[in-house]
């Protein structure tokens, strides 16, 4: 005979929520409103217990919510913990203090989860525990759902992310992540003012993508029948505009959108950060950037010092300069420079590539392509901090040429733990070479390069106005997921799922 199979989580939690349904239904029929607008609160539980001593000379009653975090009934006396967005603190409830109905009432309706109001004064147990002594209390809103077991129910990596809700009530780090991440974007912002820049808002659809190299999302404008494209930068060609139109310390932080792979560094949907300042360059643009990112990691995480993957990070030592061609003739032995230009045979990279083991999208492969793939296995490699100098004018379509070498930009990448966490460069001003140079990225789109940029002729036009030497630079959240040291998908509060299909609701 068989044994009969113990009742699953899933069961019980479906057990579990008709019968708080139940108890909703009971509920209004008492003529209780389970879900009131209306709440009354005098202090936070990190006040009550910050001030117990003082309210606990006084005496003095007040208010206080939060949701029931836990409930245990001994006879006459009722514990439990009440917890709102600053803390937990234990209350009480006698039936001597609250009356027999009230008291009936609270064992018969509420439940873990619950949000309750309760009015009461502080106390210490006979073990010293400070407590809040309940005289009265009101239901705030009835949960429906038992809260998951906190170390057998709620266990799975992407349940957790699907729920964020439940990972930031039981996992105080969580909130404190994101308590950081939001510290992280002000300190960016406090330090662009205090440096005399104003914040913009440049526009998320657009008829050109441009900015970057990357594969966008299109989506359809009905008013104006069009097809768009979400950005795939903070901007920067709009911020350019900017720059022509006389602004000449701008930035922004906003949402952006690239449709491609997804890894522990990538997303698809992500804060951006870019400036532009006028009458700038590269090299100056280099040493704000390191001023920005000690300012920023001080006030976020109070000092300059991490752990990232393997390496031990010093944000606070001197920013070393890595030259692009000669790092990756030291880790690959081949000279990049030598093989640029169009019409370049780029089976030696191919071979290399396919000796070193590196894995890369083979359509619309190209020149370009080639060189970032092999760049991209070299960087893993330096732990930084430090700034990638004198890439091939080949892979920068928007940056100036160096004057000394015209075969490579006055473009800079921030390096640190073995990725790229910045871009930024001399931007190009010269409305003929940026007009020759999207043409080179239109014929690379044409051959299957979806990466490559678009030729957007409104901004060459722009260009053509006159736009003064400018330094522009962007960094996205991946900093600030380096300096957790998690992916960016942990970092983020609700990223992009999978929708789940209706057996798994």
């Amino acid at each position: 005979m068989q044994k009969e199979s113990k009742p699953t989580n899933i069961n019980k939690g479906i057990d579990e929520y008709h019968d708080r349904l139940k108890k909703l239904n009971a509920l209004k029929k008492e003529g209780i409103n389970p879900y009131p607008a209306k709440a009354k609160r005098d202090f936070l539980i990190a006040e009550i217990l910050g001030d117990f001593i003082k309210l606990e000379k006084n005496k003095k009653q007040f208010y206080a919510v939060g949701r029931l975090r836990s409930i245990r009934a001994h006879g006459n006396l009722t514990f439990a913990h009440l917890q709102d967005g600053s803390g937990q603190i234990q209350i009480a409830f006698s039936k001597t203090n609250i009356g027999a109905d009230n008291y009936k009432l609270l064992g018969k309706f509420l439940d873990i989860g619950d949000f309750i109001q309760i009015k009461g004064q502080v106390f210490k147990t006979h073990k010293g525990e400070k407590t809040i002594q309940v005289n009265e209390f009101k239901i705030l809103t009835k949960a429906l759902r038992p809260l998951p077991d906190k170390w057998y129910g709620f266990k799975d990596e992407e349940e957790r992310l699907r729920k964020r809700y439940l990972d930031i009530l039981y996992n105080p780090e969580v909130q404190e992540m994101l308590n950081k991440k939001a510290k992280f974007w002000q300190a960016a912002r406090d330090f662009f003012v205090q440096k005399g820049f104003i914040e913009v808002e440049t526009p998320v659809l657009e008829n050109t993508t441009g900015g970057a190299d990357a594969r966008p999302f299109v989506t359809h404008h009905n008013a104006l029948d069009i097809d768009v494209y979400l950005r795939i930068s903070m901007g920067e060609l709009w911020q350019k505009r900017l720059m022509v139109a006389g602004l000449e310390k701008t930035f922004e932080i906003g949402r952006q959108f690239r449709n491609e792979g997804m890894d522990a560094e990538h997303l698809q949907d992500y804060t951006q950060m870019e400036f532009y300042i006028a009458y700038a360059d590269y090299e100056k643009g280099m040493e704000l950037v390191e001023e920005m990112y000690k300012y920023i990691a001080k006030a976020t995480f109070g000092t300059l010092k991490f752990t990232i993957r393997n390496f031990k990070v010093d944000l606070g030592k001197k920013w070393e300069r890595y030259d692009y061609c000669s790092t990756i003739k030291k880790y690959t032995g081949i000279d990049v420079l030598s093989l640029t230009g169009l019409g370049t045979n780029i089976k030696e990279i191919e071979k290399k590539l396919k000796k070193l083991g590196v894995e890369y999208d083979k359509k619309g492969f190209n020149i370009t392509r080639a060189i970032d793939n092999l760049w991209k296995y070299c960087r893993c490699q330096i732990g930084g901090p430090g700034f990638l100098v004198n890439a091939p004018i080949e892979i920068s379509p928007l940056a100036k040429r160096d004057e000394k070498n015209p075969k490579v930009a006055q473009r800079f990448q921030v390096l640190i733990a073995g990725s790229e966490l910045g871009n930024g460069y001399s931007e190009l001003n010269d409305p003929v070479d940026q007009a020759e140079r999207f043409k080179e990225q239109q014929k690379l789109r044409e051959a299957g390069d979806e990466e490559a940029q678009m030729y957007d002729r409104e901004f060459v036009e722009a260009l053509e106005y006159g736009m003064p030497p400018t330094c522009g630079f962007g960094m996205s959240e991946r900093v600030f997921a380096f300096l957790m040291n998690k992916s960016m998908r942990e970092c983020q509060i609700f990223p992009l799922l999978r929708p789940r299909g209706e057996s798994e609701q």
